[in-house]
Parts: C-alpha cells; sequence; structure tokens
C-alpha cells in the first residue's frame, strides 16, 4: 500500500469510525488519519484474538476491522479523558 493510500484509507475509516461514534469529536485531517491507521491496526489485534493468533504478529485489517478499531480508540480514549 502506497503512502497516498494509507493516507486516503485511514482518513476515510477515521471519519467513519467518528460519524458513528456518539458525541463530539474535535479532531482536524491529521488526528483523524491518524484514528483511522491506529484503528487497522486495533481491528487487526482483535481479528488475532479471535482467530487466537499471536498478538505480536502485527498486522493491519481491513476496511471494517479500522472502522471498528477506530470506534475502540474512540471510546478508549473518552473513558480515559474523563478518569483524568
Amino acid at each position: 500500500m502506497g503512502l497516498c493510500t494509507l493516507i486516503a484509507f485511514g482518513f476515510f475509516a477515521g471519519l467513519v469510525g467518528r460519524a458513528v461514534t456518539p458525541g463530539s469529536q474535535r479532531m482536524g485531517f491529521i488526528a483523524t488519519t491518524l484514528l483511522g491507521i491506529g484503528g487497522a491496526f486495533v481491528g487487526g489485534a482483535l481479528v488475532s484474538l479471535l482467530e487466537g493468533r499471536s498478538l505480536f504478529m502485527l498486522h493491519a485489517s481491513g476496511f471494517v476491522g479500522a472502522v471498528v478499531g477506530s470506534i475502540v480508540l474512540l471510546v478508549l480514549g473518552r473513558a480515559l479523558s474523563k478518569k483524568a
């Protein structure tokens, strides 16, 4: 996957994740893109857990996994920021 494709993929996955998650997320282009890219790796980790594979084999998931991972990251971020 090329760099431009990775940025576009991350941006759209982050946008969908933000749209599905309730509440207000004040993020710009870069934060939304990083959210989607991070979500792809979180989604890949979740798939590894479900399949019984090792978590240390880092891999990205597809678009649906990236959106689910983005939602997980948003919910975790919100939970951690409320406790602080």
